[in-house]
């Protein structure tokens, strides 16, 4: 392995739309596309070639691969203008890397598939809207195109704080500055901090990991700023409990009553082959919070929210993830089978059978 030959994979992974690389020793590369593994006819990685893909990401950072490194994230960008987001890690003493493509293009609501009631949500003045899923079934992507819309028509100042930075924002209507955790500021906190001091209208922070980070953002919208960032959460009773949940249970009931005043609304995301299996959907939960759902928050109700979602449907236009599964099975376009697998729910085939008859 050597450069040009990492450059040559990484460009044929970008032009054919791939979403991760991964390289580790003893395996050849894999490339992930339309959900699915798929081993490269290449020979095993080898340690030596493990480390000089660490090296070379990392340098390009302006960092050095250490002996003492055990995990870091990193982006990475080719000269023909792909970019990845980068997972360095060691496994069973050597590097290990998994490379996630970064579209070049930041998609419309439209193109991504995603609900266009997302716009009206971003429209918020103020407050904290979160996006959540597991890794890789596009809370970034889905977030770059809220900002998106944002910058194409309003006059704000969006600061993001990301680390690494994925989707590069051109400013159009606004003016967008984005910071790198490790480049551009030690922290996500120290960042939030700042950026309070840089005349802010807009905040998009990369991931709420800690309980500073996630007090931070809170604050940031309570003084009047809209606040966007991302957990790895299956849903909207997951993120509440979650966030809650980083607090010591003294602070908790107070952090009910912060929450249920700036929360605007959750998006929860999940990735389902379509009956072709040759495209990926989106399924979409969207949890507005309503005055019935902030009552719901405060009180520690949590396990009354999905009943909200449904019966504020129509008028908020919410949905639960098995009420856009059952929509994207009633429009043919996904299978019964898939959409069993996703949902937990024992009713949802009793859902499919009333909506058949």
């Amino acid at each position: 392995m050597d450069i040009n030959l990492l450059h040559q994979i990484l460009d044929i992974a970008f032009q054919k739309q791939v979403s991760d690389i991964h390289f580790e020793v003893d395996n050849p590369p894999f490339f992930r596309g339309k959900g699915q593994l798929i081993r490269a006819k290449m020979p095993k990685l080898t340690p030596a070639d493990t480390e000089l893909i660490a090296g070379e990401v990392l340098g390009q950072n302006s960092r050095r691969l250490s002996t003492d490194l055990k995990e870091a994230d990193a982006s990475y960008a080719l000269a023909s203008g792909g970019r990845f987001r980068v997972s360095i890690f060691r496994q069973k003493g050597h590097y290990g890397i998994v490379m996630r493509v970064i579209p070049p293009h930041i998609g419309t609501f439209q193109e991504l598939n995603i609900p266009s009631v997302l716009a009206e949500i971003a429209e918020a003045p103020n407050g904290l809207i979160l996006v959540t899923g597991p890794t890789g079934n596009g809370k970034s992507t889905t977030l770059a195109a809220m900002l998106r819309y944002l910058n194409e028509n309003h006059s704000y100042n969006i600061i993001t704080i990301e680390d690494p930075i994925e989707f590069i924002f051109t400013s159009e209507k606004s003016c967008v500055i984005q910071r790198e955790v490790g480049i551009d500021t030690e922290s996500f906190s120290l960042a939030l901090k700042s950026a309070l001091r840089m005349d802010p209208d807009v905040i998009m922070v990369g991931e709420m990991r800690d309980m500073e980070t996630i007090d931070a953002c809170i604050k940031a919208a309570e003084t009047g700023h809209l606040v966007f960032s991302t957990l790895h959460t299956n849903g909207a009773v997951s993120t509440i409990s979650r966030l809650i949940g980083h607090f010591p249970p003294e602070s908790q009931e107070i952090i009910r009553q912060r929450l249920a005043d700036i929360l605007v609304a959750t998006v929860s995301l999940r990735l389902i082959k379509d009956k072709t299996g040759e495209n990926i959907l989106p399924v979409v939960e969207i949890m507005r919070a309503t005055t019935t759902i902030q009552a719901c928050i405060r009180d520690g109700r949590l396990d009354e929210i999905e009943k909200h979602i449904e019966n504020g449907a129509s008028q908020y236009q919410m949905q639960t993830l098995d009420m856009h599964l059952l929509e994207l099975y009633k429009q043919d376009r996904i299978s019964i089978e898939d959409a069993k697998r996703m949902t937990h729910s024992m009713d949802f085939e009793r859902k499919v059978m009333f909506e058949s008859d």
